[in-house]
């Protein structure tokens, strides 16, 4: 069994908060409805594809410290050289990949940046704290008329 924050536990516990997001994210929810949701949300998976190359070297250390202690056996008597050698050949590979997606995420982040709700429909103006405010901003948890992301109206006493 693994130490709870053992690195294996770690990217358990990141695994298993990824298959969350899957779960929650299958249809609109009062957390999950907004472009600015899918924002921050696609802003979050870059950031985390972009630690990606860095765990993947990483991982690779308990091997390459055997094979450098001459201390890596192989299963079926294969040879310890060619199979670190393969090893860190497809770590390679992987950290690439891995740059490849955070790049493409962050393309996909910059996409979504303009995008926004329209909050003109005479749902949105139901709501004195936000009807009363004159600074233009909406707020994304008062009444559901922040449905642009702008951030929390500390003030606001209709939820």
């Amino acid at each position: 069994m693994n130490h709870p924050q053992s690195p294996v536990a770690l990217a358990d516990q990141a695994a298993e908060a990824v298959r969350a997001v899957n779960h929650t994210t299958r249809a609109p929810g009062a957390d999950w409805q907004y472009p600015s949701d899918a924002y921050s949300l696609i802003g979050t998976l870059a950031h985390l594809s972009r630690m990606l190359p860095q765990a993947i070297t990483q991982a690779l250390v308990p091997v390459t410290d055997a094979h450098q202690a001459d201390r890596l056996t192989v299963d079926g008597g294969k040879d310890p050289d060619q199979a670190a050698s393969s090893a860190v050949q497809t770590a390679r590979v992987a950290i690439g990949r891995a740059q490849r997606l955070a790049e493409a995420l962050d393309q996909v982040h910059s996409a979504l940046s303009p995008l926004g709700y329209d909050t003109s429909a005479d749902e949105f103006d139901d709501c004195p704290v936000c009807e009363a405010e004159d600074d233009g901003e909406v707020y994304p948890h008062c009444c559901g008329c922040g449905a642009d992301g702008s951030g929390e109206h500390p003030d606001c006493t209709c939820a």
